[in-house]
């Protein structure tokens, strides 16, 4: 996988897929997880874009670096030097809960860079985003587990009930062995808890796709919501029957969604 260096020495790891010359689509991935957790959805994806994921600071193939608390703007300018290093100009970003605070931050610093907007299973910032008690209370008790106990603990946050087992585990298969540190994932939680885009939104003039799992127990749907009634003309989607991880929840129907909207805007 190729890597950039960073001013502040961190190494950057990233992935492309698909024909290096169709327009390029960024995907930014949530708290934790790792680039590799979009593999449900990039085999759709990587048919005719050209489909470039990173590891964010604290997790996957990056890991650990310099400057922990990792901050929404450092991951965001860390992603528009991923696309520099691709020699791409502009893209079509997709984020996913932490991803889409990142997506939300580059399209606000960088909007020449950005095709389209897909926000997904995300919020505003902590100030102004509606929190379920209890997820926030097993976020905070994570960084005491095993990355196993950790996935235990989250699957009612993070999965629907009729998501089948072996699907989870094959999340994990993907995930486990690329587990965040309880440094890392504690440098993204503090860095991300400080971000807030709230009074900011109105701004945003590229096409913009808010996605959210009407069961979302970690980043409840009020906040896709509230996303799209600070967007002007943000389209709203909601997928029955999915939580947070809705791309498990519901691949075909989150693959379908996604393919459409980046045909529609290609």
């Amino acid at each position: 996988m190729p890597v950039i260096e960073r001013p502040d020495t961190a190494r950057i790891s990233w992935e492309s897929d698909g024909p290096q010359d169709a327009p390029a689509v960024l995907l930014l991935m949530g708290l934790a997880y790792p680039a590799a957790m979009w593999f449900r959805l990039v085999p759709a994806l990587a048919e005719r874009y050209r489909v470039i994921r990173i590891d964010n600071r604290g997790a996957g193939r990056t890991g650990d670096v310099p400057g922990a608390p990792y901050t929404i703007e450092t991951m965001a300018a860390d992603s528009l030097a991923v696309l520099e290093a691709a020699d791409v100009e502009t893209a079509h970003i997709v984020g996913i809960s932490m991803g889409g605070l990142i997506a939300q931050e580059i399209v606000l610093t960088a909007p020449e860079r950005v095709r389209s907007l897909c926000l997904i299973a995300t919020h505003p910032g902590i100030a102004h985003a509606v929190m379920n008690p209890q997820a926030m209370a097993m976020l905070m008790q994570r960084g005491q587990m095993t990355p196993q106990e950790a996935a235990e603990a989250s699957i009612p946050f993070n999965y629907a009930p009729e998501t089948p087992r072996e699907r989870i585990e094959e999340d994990w298969a993907v995930r486990f062995p690329l587990a965040a540190t309880n440094e890392g994932y504690l440098a993204q939680v503090v860095g991300s808890s400080q971000w807030d885009g709230y009074d900011r939104l109105e701004g945003i003039t590229a096409p913009t796709l808010v996605v959210h799992g009407e069961l979302d127990a970690l980043v409840p749907p009020e906040n896709g919501r509230i996303i799209a009634g600070r967007i002007p003309g943000a389209e709203l989607v909601m997928i029955p029957n999915a939580n947070h991880v809705l791309m498990t929840d519901q691949p075909e129907h989150v693959s379908k969604l996604l393919v459409e909207w980046l045909d529609r805007n290609r």
